[in-house]
């Protein structure tokens, strides 16, 4: 199914006001107006912008916008796993086109053919399955994978009278989104426990841990690797194989680094939401070795005489 940027139809941010986009619609809906515009093609850019309109105007209906709009990838609409809209079964995907010319499959898939309800929800006469959270762990390297990862769930049960029974076990697929944050919280609709009585299945929600890493750090979007190399490395430069989170790098350490100085390494951090990648630093750590013979001895008292360096010379002014 074709993905709709609601936002980019409107030429706002995601972090628009709602009053940005009242007034970005009120502009738009000016120039293609059927009645006004004579452009070809104005009546399906009116009716576009009515939509994405309506669809980030109500404050419920934007944010289960925006919780499925990191699926929507190159123009198109990759739903997580166990996903259907509201648009029910057999309609969810492609089927059906515009429902009395008003919106299209993608809003229909999602809230239905309800513009102007709230949240475009049908009212069921039961009541609604309860929601599921659940705390999943993330490495590093998985949040660049495009392979699916297992987990499993414990899932709330009910009779038709409400009665408490005993939880099921649930197994899910999931794509790990790009750009997820530790702590980041990841709505799966309908993936909860059923409803009573007909009532709409609950959500499950995921927070996202991520793992501590043997040798990265995070900052943000960055990873942070410590360079161990020796003195001499530091004074006369090297080159460090230096691991990422895909692999191996050759690093070239000039000439006088020094301790704590960062190197950056572009394009080798953790990706964001649009799918570009951050940076990975590598911060240098200057260690000495722990034992010195008598001869490595005589060098070092060789180099300290002759060096004229004084390393506590700001003490002095």
């Amino acid at each position: 199914m074709d993905f709709k940027d609601y936002y980019k139809i409107l030429g706002v941010e995601p972090t628009a006001d709602d009053k940005t986009i009242k007034t970005a619609y009120r502009k738009l809906a000016r120039k293609y107006h059927p009645d006004v515009s004579k452009e070809p093609g104005a009546e399906d850019k009116f009716k576009e912008a009515s939509e994405a309109y309506e669809a980030l105007s109500d404050p419920e209906k934007r944010a289960e916008y925006d919780d499925i709009r990191k699926y929507g990838s190159q123009g198109r609409f990759q739903p997580p796993p166990g996903w259907q809209g509201r648009g029910g079964a057999g309609q969810g995907f492609g089927g059906g086109g515009f429902e009395n010319g008003d919106f299209s499959d993608f809003f229909s898939s999602i809230f239905g053919n309800r513009g102007g309800q709230q949240g475009g929800r049908a009212q069921s006469p039961g009541r609604r399955g309860q929601d599921v959270e659940m705390e999943l762990a993330v490495f590093l390297e998985e949040t660049l994978s495009t392979e699916s990862k297992q987990i499993s769930f414990k899932v709330p049960q009910h009779s038709a009278n409400g009665q408490r029974m005993a939880d099921i076990t649930k197994t899910l697929n999931v794509k790990i989104p790009a750009g997820v944050t530790d702590g980041e919280r990841i709505r799966l609709k309908g993936q909860g426990a059923p409803g009573i009585a007909g009532g709409e299945k609950g959500d499950l929600y995921l927070i996202i841990r991520l793992a501590p890493h043997p040798m990265f750090d995070v900052e943000g979007h960055d990873l942070i690797i410590t360079v161990p190399i020796a003195p001499w490395e530091a004074a006369l430069g090297t080159k460090v194989a230096v691991p990422t989170l895909t692999g191996k790098i050759n690093l070239t350490i000039r000439p006088d680094s020094q301790n704590g100085q960062r190197l950056r390494v572009k394009g080798n951090g953790l990706l964001n939401k649009q799918g570009q990648r951050g940076d990975l630093f590598a911060q240098i750590k200057i260690v000495m070795p722990k034992s010195t013979d008598e001869a490595t001895k005589v060098l070092w008292e060789k180099l300290a005489a002759q060096a004229a360096f004084d390393p506590r010379a700001q003490w002095s002014n």
